[in-house]
């Protein structure tokens, strides 16, 4: 299905575009960027889901 939307001539196209907007040197930049983003959400997520599993034992623990 994506294979149909994007089509290697999209591709191309929308690479052509962002070297155009952002400019060459910018690239590398904005793929750090994504790349610590996609870090400290994921580090998040982690913290997130750990610290609502030990209140959630604390819970049961304290109303039993």
């Amino acid at each position: 299905m994506l294979a149909d939307i994007f089509g290697p001539d999209l591709l191309v196209v929308l690479i052509v575009l962002v070297v155009v907007l952002f400019g060459g040197a910018a690239i590398p930049k904005l793929a750090r960027n994504l790349g610590s983003a996609k870090r400290e959400f994921e580090k998040g997520m982690k913290d997130g889901s750990t610290a609502s599993g030990t209140s959630a034992a604390s819970d049961e623990t304290t109303s039993s």
